[in-house]
């Protein structure tokens, strides 16, 4: 085979077979957390179904289930944590680089 042909054939990758998400024991609720937190980012923003890896009706009743949690309080609307340590820490920074200048 000519080089120039060889170029174009695409090397055969061999590929394993993910597991899904979801068994087919689990049950889709609100107040299974354990599964729900699962598909939440760590922002608090639930994955796209194709990060999921779910069919269309799974993540329907993925999403229902995560705004059900937190309509209820079990799950918070916005993962703020790390923000406020961030903040925190660059308002150190400022303070520890501002300078005291005394003039004479």
């Amino acid at each position: 085979m000519d080089k120039s042909k060889r170029l174009f054939l695409k090397p055969k990758r061999s590929f394993r077979r993910r597991l899904p998400p979801i068994q087919s024991g689990d049950r889709i609720d609100y107040k299974n957390m354990s599964l729900i937190s699962r598909f939440i980012s760590e922002q608090g923003k639930i994955l796209s179904r194709r990060v999921n890896r779910l069919t269309l009706k799974q993540q329907r009743l993925i999403t229902i289930a995560i705004k059900q949690a937190r309509i209820l309080s079990s799950l918070p609307f916005l993962n703020n944590e790390k923000k406020i340590l961030n903040n925190e820490k660059k308002f150190e920074k400022i303070e520890s680089t501002t300078r005291t200048t005394t003039t004479g």
